[in-house]
C-alpha cells in the first residue's frame, strides 16, 4: 500500500484520535508494517485493538474489569472485526469514563476533605 493511499491516511488519523482518547500503541514486530496492538483502561473497561493487516485480521474488544473470575469471554461487552478503518472507527464510538481511583488515591482524597 503506497504512502499516499487515502485509506492509509484515514487509518493514521483514526490512530491519532485514539491516542488522544488514551490508547497506547506498540508494534508487535520490528518492521514498519508489523502488527500493531493498542490498549486503554478507562473506568471499568479494558479496551484492546489488534491491527494485523490493513484489510484483514483486525479486531477489537471491550472487556469489563472485575475482581471476579468469570470463565471464557463472560466480561466481554463489545467486539468488532474486519477492515482496519472499520475497527478503528467503531472503537472511537466507545464511550470513555474517568478511571476509578485506586485505594491509595481514595485515601488521599479522603484525607484532603477532612
Amino acid at each position: 500500500m503506497s504512502v499516499d493511499n487515502p485509506d492509509l491516511m484515514i487509518a493514521k488519523l483514526l490512530l491519532d484520535h485514539l491516542k488522544l482518547e488514551g490508547f497506547q500503541f506498540r508494534r508487535l514486530a520490528p518492521a514498519e508494517d508489523g502488527p500493531l496492538m493498542g490498549s486503554r483502561v478507562s473506568g471499568d473497561w479494558l479496551d484492546f485493538i489488534h491491527i494485523e493487516g490493513f484489510s484483514r485480521d483486525c479486531f477489537a474488544w471491550r472487556k469489563r474489569t472485575s475482581s471476579l473470575i468469570v470463565p471464557g469471554d463472560g466480561l466481554v461487552e463489545r467486539r468488532v472485526q474486519g477492515h482496519a478503518i472499520t475497527v478503528l472507527n467503531e472503537v472511537l464510538t466507545w464511550p470513555t469514563e474517568p478511571p476509578c481511583p485506586t485505594a491509595v488515591q481514595y485515601q488521599r482524597m479522603m484525607r484532603n476533605t477532612t
